[in-house]
């Protein structure tokens, strides 16, 4: 039999309905209305942080669909809030639910700063690229206040590492005392998502993020700082904001930005229900064209994990969009590909009392 779910608090400003059970649990509970709660208001859904100490910072992959092998995650969790975000099955292996733990118990890792210098004082590292901001935004609200992020660009600039950042984030222009000098050298790319133009649209998706408008600011503040900027049109939801791609290539391209990419709408594991779920309570005229576009693009399932077809989808949909989108970027002059970052700077900043060399 199925009970009524009474929910347990206000989720004012969050993108999830819910808390799915964690995929690793043998036992899941469920709550339900028995009609002895009272009427009190129910509190509000207040975010909490945990501090995580790794053994190490710097996470490798060789996924043939990223043009990076190595990254860094400052925080787990992201109260961004992003109802699309591909990292929210992450959570799961905390024990922690992908929906609503994800906005809301958000991990921070304090010590990355010194763990980071460790790694890059192996006589065994060798550098390439780092990315943040793969995974969880590094400029999440919280930023402001624990400050991991910048002290972890602190270290790359000392050791004149090269970097690539994506965010949402306004906090970065913050940064520009640090990245401005880093990209005069070649060390640092910056990739802004903005994946619409409509404020509505952007607070129900994107609960806790910076306005579309705001971001564009942030495109012209680093661009102007001489820090070159790839607007990033990721997700494109089919059929909600798909009919904005020449738009807002448009805005950032004169905002200030050089190079652009896309990715399309991916729904792996929770992610597919939780973004159901969300369509279907704020868009539920057009909840049902969303969901068979997105089975379109990945091969009649909510979600496609094939290396090569993921990013992009497959179909004609997918085709016709991706043609948009080159034809959009060559009017614009953002179908440059740019040069790779410098690696050959880098070096180990001397400790006190290291030895100085002679030479």
């Amino acid at each position: 039999m199925d009970f009524p779910t009474r929910p347990q608090h206000r989720t004012i400003g969050r993108a999830a309905g819910s808390n799915p059970a964690v995929r690793y649990d043998r036992v899941t509970t469920a709550d339900f209305d028995d009609g002895w709660e009272k009427d009190d208001p129910l509190p509000v859904l207040r975010t909490s942080v945990a501090d995580e100490v790794p053994r190490k910072i710097i996470t490798r992959n060789t996924s043939p669909d990223l043009s990076f092998d190595r990254s860094i995650n400052p925080y787990r969790g992201c109260e961004h809030g992003c109802i699309y975000c591909f990292a929210r099955p992450s959570h799961a292996y905390l024990g922690l639910s992908p929906g609503l733990d994800f906005e809301t118990q958000l991990i921070a890792r304090p010590d990355a700063p010194a763990i980071l210098e460790r790694e890059l004082a192996k006589r065994s590292y060798r550098p390439r690229t780092i990315a943040i901001g793969t995974n969880t935004d590094p400029y999440q609200p919280i930023e402001k206040d624990r400050h991991i992020m910048r002290d972890l660009l602190a270290v790359l600039a000392a050791h004149n590492h090269p970097v690539a950042i994506v965010t949402k984030g306004a906090l970065i222009t913050r940064d520009i005392d640090i990245l401005g000098p880093m990209a005069q050298k070649g060390l640092l790319r910056v990739g802004i998502s903005v994946t619409t133009l409509d404020p509505k649209t952007a607070r129900l998706m994107e609960p806790r993020c910076p306005a579309p408008k705001r971001r564009l600011s942030v495109i012209r503040a680093l661009s102007d700082a001489g820090i070159p900027v790839r607007a990033m049109v990721s997700p494109v939801v089919p059929a909600l904001t798909d009919h904005e791609l020449e738009s807002i290539l448009e805005a950032c391209a004169e905002a200030g930005a050089i190079a652009a990419s896309s990715i399309v709408l991916r729904l792996p594991q929770e992610v597919s229900g939780l973004f159901r779920d969300w369509i279907a309570a704020h868009y539920p005229d057009r909840a049902a064209r969303v969901m068979a576009r997105v089975r379109e693009l990945h091969g009649g399932k909510d979600y496609d994990p094939e290396f090569g077809k993921r990013m992009t989808g497959q179909g004609k949909w997918a085709e016709l969009l991706q043609q948009r989108f080159k034809l959009a970027c060559r009017r614009l002059g953002l179908d440059r590909s740019l040069p790779p970052l410098r690696t050959d700077l880098f070096c180990v900043p001397p400790k006190a009392g290291d030895q100085l060399s002679l030479f």
